[in-house]
């Protein structure tokens, strides 16, 4: 998709009307570049824009309809993030753009890199490149598929580079405490080891990504929070990247409570597999009703993932393979079963009248 530039003067000048306009590090100007991908240079009150000509258009009416809310009656009043999400909404650029141009663009020319102490990170299938797309232009985005499709890493990778650019203040990993059945209560150690080895994936990620040293350095000063899905209740986060792994193994009224936590500037990414649960027959997992319920939601992205996106090795995409045709089969094997009991029970009836 071809970019466009655009050059506005955001009149009349006033330093303390554009310092409230840009906000605190030029936090508003990041949340608009973030949510409409764009890139915005400023210089006093001359602005520049690059990026897709519809959000092109958009950041410049949403920057002159904030920079005129500065201005109340005489005074200079703050604009905040949630002033910047609801103009962003109103503006209408989010469901104007065509996402899947922006996805080709996005994937086949490679522009979307992550340069970590392990090297860069990139996504190395269409789907995921899809992923990464919606994770930047959605507050809320669910990567759904089998184990080795990257849902997680790069939902980790995506949380660094929005701290690394400083568009959130704080990262949170959180998931659920449940695993094949087993109990906390059952496990050695206090709370913090019975959590840690279901909280690892995400340690090692960071780990990996950040450095050991940086990363606890981080959890220290509470940049980064690792935490059980059970510490979220009563919160409400803002300015953060949260990401909720293992969300199939969470309850409908767990995941309703960690979606209703989202707050202003902030994003969240849930994964999971919904073919891997672990929570009782009796419960249905949150996850899945939550792809039922918000699938007509707008600002939150569906992604599904599929054996073709695997990028362990060879060998586990022929498994994800084979146990998803074990599934199917499966399926038609039951419902063949049901319909026979029901043709049991038939002609016993059948049969009980023609004794009488």
């Amino acid at each position: 998709m071809n970019n466009i530039q655009r050059e506005i003067a955001i009149e009349p000048a006033n330093n303390q009307r554009l310092n409230s306009l840009c906000g605190p590090h030029n936090d508003n100007i990041k949340q608009i570049e973030r949510r409409l991908n764009v890139e915005i240079n400023q210089q006093n009150n001359q602005f520049t824009v690059t990026g897709n000509e519809i959000c092109v258009n958009a950041t410049c009416s949403i920057l002159q309809s904030l920079y005129q809310q500065t201005l109340f009656f005489n005074y200079v009043i703050d604009i905040k993030p949630e002033d910047v999400h609801l103009a962003i909404i109103e503006s209408g650029a989010l469901i104007k753009v065509d996402l899947d141009s922006m996805v080709d663009d996005f994937y086949k020319n490679s522009k979307f890199t992550i340069k970590t102490k392990a090297g860069v990170i990139k996504p190395r299938t269409p789907n995921q490149a899809h992923y990464l797309s919606n994770i930047l232009n959605h507050d809320i985005s669910f990567g759904i598929g089998p184990a080795g499709t990257g849902k997680s890493y790069l939902a980790v990778a995506m949380a660094v580079d929005a701290l690394e650019k400083q568009e959130v203040r704080r990262v949170l990993l959180t998931r659920p405490a449940v695993e094949a059945g087993e109990k906390l209560g059952f496990l050695p150690g206090d709370l913090s080891k019975k959590v840690d080895p279901y909280l690892r994936p995400l340690y090692d990620a960071l780990f990996e990504m950040l450095g050991f040293e940086k990363v606890e350095k981080l959890i220290e000063k509470s940049v980064i929070e690792i935490a059980p899905l059970a510490y979220m209740r009563g919160r409400t986060l803002n300015d953060a990247f949260i990401i909720l792994d293992e969300g199939q193994n969470t309850t409908i009224e767990q995941m309703k409570m960690f979606l209703t936590r989202i707050g202003f500037n902030s994003k969240a990414v849930i994964t999971g597999d919904v073919t891997q649960i672990d929570l009782p027959r009796n419960q249905k997992s949150g996850l899945k009703h939550a792809i039922e319920v918000l699938a007509e939601v707008d600002d939150i992205s569906l992604n599904y993932f599929h054996s073709d996106d695997v990028v362990r090795h060879p060998v586990v995409a022929k498994i994800v393979n084979a146990y998803d045709r074990w599934d199917a089969e499966e399926q038609v094997r039951q419902a063949e079963k049901r319909r026979q009991r029901e043709l049991d029970k038939l002609n016993t009836k059948e049969s009980s009248y023609t004794t009488v």
